[in-house]
């Protein structure tokens, strides 16, 4: 293998690790303000829907199959399905929506 590759293969994970690990030693056994505390609990949830919610609308050119997806797949898990029943019921759905439209 190339060493230019190798040495780029080091330079990602030192990039990858230190951000994870930084707050990590810096922050251990520190206290944060309860609204800090409050604002990185929703972090993930931010970060996950930044995720879904292009995919939902750029999935296929017509903006309904998204639409119809993520509402059959929010309704479900509303009711506190298992993930995999939550993906099969959005993919049953999809498959029935594309079958008639």
């Amino acid at each position: 293998m190339d060493k230019s590759i190798v040495l780029m293969i080091i330079g990602m994970a030192v990039v990858t690790y230190l951000p994870r690990m930084l707050p990590l030693v810096a922050l251990n056994g520190k206290k944060m303000p309860s609204f800090l505390q409050a604002v990185l609990n929703n972090v993930p949830f931010a970060a996950l829907g930044a995720l879904i919610v292009p995919g939902i609308f750029l999935i296929n050119e017509n903006i309904w199959y998204g639409i119809v997806g993520a509402i059959v797949a929010f309704g479900v898990a509303f009711l506190g399905a298992n993930v995999i029943v939550v993906v099969v019921s959005s993919i049953a759905a999809l498959t029935i929506f594309s079958l008639f439209f």
